[in-house]
């Protein structure tokens, strides 16, 4: 049988696309080099509770045709993301709002905290990430909250970081601790697998298959290869690697009802490894006698390991340009979603993204 679409890669972007394409009559194959679909956003269950397997994914979105397309294969709970952060012994607030600041410095007016953030900024021009962090946040905010979770994310000295890397900071003169600012939030009622799952309903899907292994073979079988792995690998790192960071999660089991008592707590000092900690339970606000909790460890990237965050520097952009232009002279691919485009993107923009390379 000769498919219109192979779609390598059974994550967001290559679901979407899958199901606009089947909606539109054509006829996918979807394969996928993992043993289980869903991509990075996959779950697992653990006695009733949703693991996310690869770090927490919060649906948010502001796009009422992303909200109502994935409305279609899931009901969405009402989890509203507010994390907290962890420096020294004192515990913070996030994303930084006047809560952070009462918890910081006791100031209870909006007015106050301008006053002191204005009066610690850095005010020359930023030359690395320390100094344009200092610029927008000053002082206290960064050593406190960014400076030491940031060089354990990247693994390198604040210092040395480029700037663009920290384009703004949000800062929030409201008690508000809503992380996002979106009008749609939530995760999906039984975990994004079955999301998935539903996504995929009535499409050809294989598993543990890796297209790249017989690439040729895989052309064969169908009008267009829909491509969503990392750009560098389809062209066998011809021009060169992208780089990447990467994580490791430890994930824990734990015989206790409540460990942490939110979802998410950041560790933003040098006395743990892990960046933070994020308990899976509070996503859906299930009740079970245990719990489980994953620590998250960023590490430097090698073949093998799991891309998570491209490294958007000036060397990579012109490597991944170079890629691109290339990628233009293949008629019968088309590149999509943050592994295939080398840049960080929220869900719904990735969606937001097979929506248009579909309809274009």
């Amino acid at each position: 049988m000769k498919y219109n679409y192979l779609i390598v890669g059974s994550g967001l972007f290559g679901a979407t696309f899958a199901r606009l394409a089947t909606d539109a009559g054509k006829s996918c194959l979807v394969i996928d080099r993992r043993e289980h679909i869903a991509g990075n956003c996959y779950s697992h269950d653990d006695g009733g509770i949703h693991i996310h397997r690869y770090g927490p994914h919060i649906f948010h979105t502001s796009n009422k045709v992303v909200w109502d397309f994935v409305h279609r294969f899931a009901d969405f709970n009402n989890f509203i993301l507010s994390p907290k952060a962890i420096s020294g012994d004192k515990m913070y607030s996030l994303p930084f709002n006047m809560n952070t600041f009462n918890e910081m410095w006791g100031t209870r007016r909006p007015e106050d905290a301008k006053w002191i953030i204005d009066q610690q900024k850095f005010k020359g021009k930023p030359t690395n990430l320390e100094e344009q962090a200092l610029s927008l946040v000053g002082k206290d905010v960064y050593e406190k909250l960014i400076k030491h979770y940031t060089e354990k994310q990247w693994g390198r000295s604040a210092t040395e970081l480029p700037k663009f890397i920290i384009r703004r900071l949000p800062l929030r003169f409201t008690y508000n601790n809503n992380y996002f600012n979106d009008r749609y939030q939530g995760i999906p009622i039984g975990g994004y697998t079955k999301m998935f799952e539903k996504m995929l309903e009535g499409i050809e899907v294989r598993i543990n298959t890796d297209y790249l292994e017989d690439k040729e073979y895989f052309d064969s079988l169908a009008d267009k290869v829909i491509f969503t792995g990392p750009i560098d690998e389809y062209f066998n790192y011809e021009l060169g690697e992208l780089d990447y960071r990467s994580l490791r999660f430890e994930e824990e089991r734990l015989d206790e009802e409540n460990y942490q008592g939110t979802a998410i707590i950041n560790y933003c000092d040098q006395s743990r490894d892990y960046t933070r900690i994020c308990e899976h339970k509070h996503f859906d606000l299930v009740k079970t006698n245990h719990t489980v909790i994953t620590k998250e460890y960023p590490q430097k990237y090698q073949r093998g390991l799991t891309p998570y965050y491209p490294i958007n520097d000036k060397t990579n952009q012109d490597l991944y340009n170079r890629y691109k232009a290339k990628s233009k002279g293949l008629t019968n691919v088309l590149f999509g979603g943050r592994l295939a485009e080398y840049k960080y993107m929220d869900m719904h923009v990735v969606i937001e993204s097979a929506m248009n390379k579909f309809n274009g």
